[in-house]
């Protein structure tokens, strides 16, 4: 299997993007919106703590990473409304990242450490 990059994936679910608002504010926030898989994701991982005592077995597995999908494709069509890539999302987030390693501050509480 070949690796797929940020822009390869973003280009390909760019072209399944059928929603209200597409390119508008009213875009955004339908695929902001979206963002509430997130809920569903937490849900089946709920479930395997209640339901499988913490063992994902291979079909939670399949179920959690459906999931996850659902969820980068809204992160992917937020990213289209708002005219950035992934890319550049998930570089800035690993630079952020880097600089509060570097500064000790990884750990803790708030946007601004």
């Amino acid at each position: 299997m070949n690796d797929l990059t940020f822009f390869e994936y973003q280009d390909g679910a760019a072209k399944t993007a059928i929603y209200p608002g597409r390119r508008s504010v009213m875009g955004l926030v339908y695929a902001a919106l979206g963002l509430g898989e997130a809920g569903e994701l937490q849900n089946k991982v709920k479930k395997v703590l209640r339901d499988s005592n913490g063992v994902v077995t291979p079909e939670k597995l399949a179920a959690i990473t459906q999931e996850l999908g659902d969820l980068l494709w809204y992160v992917s069509a937020v990213c289209d409304e708002l005219g950035v890539s992934m890319e550049q999302v998930a570089r800035a987030n690993l630079f952020k990242l880097a600089d509060r390693m570097d500064r000790g501050v990884i750990k803790g509480d708030g946007d601004k450490r």
